[in-house]
């Protein structure tokens, strides 16, 4: 996973950031929602400078519909796959089981986790080095500047006149809630996300739900 980073880093440093919290329950060591915590905030910041200074001319709108797309679950963890890190987790076995290795969520977090120590190991600029090649740059091109559930909303009621459904879960501590939305359409669930709030879930789903559309029509 280093070397297809291009990062020299001591795996020492960056081994909790994917350490998830059913192996933390089992006695694998502190889990990496910490790092997450951290590793959110950093990411945050990173991209808003770095759209700031990419796109001078876009308006506030813009630049938070552009920020949205980089930093949604789903984009996270398409670049968590690509570089391998569900080879890397440390799961319970539970959640070995039933498919942790590759579920967006978990995917996700150990990004942020993984943004939060290498900042920790190596600082800022090497962070933003990074993500500007890895992540940035990757998906800059691939993004929707509308919203994924205005989109899914607009492409579904074209084709059927319908409206996607959203359903709503969640589990976590108070503080600490991970909200699931699944989307349907027709009865059909189509996508499935997750986030820190019901918004962030549904536009996961959202952005699941308008890529098994496209699949389909791609077939």
């Amino acid at each position: 996973m280093l070397s297809r980073c291009k990062l020299r880093v001591a795996l020492d440093a960056v081994e909790p950031a994917f350490v998830h919290d059913s192996a933390a329950r089992e006695g694998a060591g502190e889990s990496n929602e910490r790092l997450e915590f951290m590793g959110d905030g950093i990411l945050g910041f990173v991209v808003a400078r770095w759209l700031y200074e990419r796109y001078p001319s876009a308006s506030e709108g813009e630049l938070h519909r552009r920020r949205a797309a980089l930093v949604n679950a789903e984009a996270l963890a398409t670049t968590a796959r690509r570089l391998g890190f569900g080879e890397l987790l440390v799961l319970g076995v539970g959640e070995q089981k039933s498919g942790g290795r590759d579920r967006t969520s978990i995917l996700a977090d150990a990004f942020e986790a993984f943004v939060a120590a290498l900042y920790r190991a190596k600082g800022l600029d090497v962070v933003a080095r990074f993500l500007e090649r890895e992540h940035l740059t990757q998906l800059e091109h691939r993004i929707a500047l509308i919203d994924p559930k205005t989109e899914l909303q607009e492409l579904v009621q074209a084709r059927t006149g319908a409206v996607p459904v959203y359903f709503e879960t969640s589990e976590g501590r108070p503080h600490e809630r991970i909200f699931t939305s699944r989307v349907s359409v027709g009865g059909e669930v189509l996508g499935v996300g997750s986030g820190p709030s019901k918004k962030a879930a549904q536009q996961g789903a959202a952005l699941q739900a308008l890529a098994t559309l496209r699949k389909r029509d791609a077939s």
